[in-house]
C-alpha cells in the first residue's frame, strides 16, 4: 500500500469561486460585491432581474441551466 500523500491532497478546488467565475461569465453586470453576497440561488434570480430587467421565470431557468446540482454558499 501506497502511503506517499497525493501532489493534490488536502487541495480541493474552491466550488464557489468556479460557481462565482460561471455567474460573471453569463451576467457580466453582476459586481464582484453582488456575487460575494450571494447565499443562495434565490438571491442570484433577484439579483439578475434587477440588473437585467428580465423577467423572473425566465431568469429562474436560466440560473438552474448554469447551476445545475451546484449550490452558491456563502462563506464564513
Amino acid at each position: 500500500m501506497n502511503t506517499t500523500p497525493s501532489i493534490n491532497a488536502g487541495k480541493k478546488p474552491d466550488v464557489n469561486q468556479m460557481i462565482r467565475k460561471d455567474i460573471k461569465a453569463k451576467w457580466d453586470k453582476l459586481s464582484d460585491q453582488d456575487l460575494m453576497s450571494l447565499q443562495n440561488r434565490d438571491d442570484l434570480v433577484t439579483q439578475v432581474v434587477a440588473k437585467y430587467g428580465l423577467e423572473r421565470p425566465q431568469v429562474q431557468r436560466d440560473v438552474d441551466a448554469l447551476l445545475k446540482s451546484r449550490e452558491i454558499s456563502r462563506k464564513a
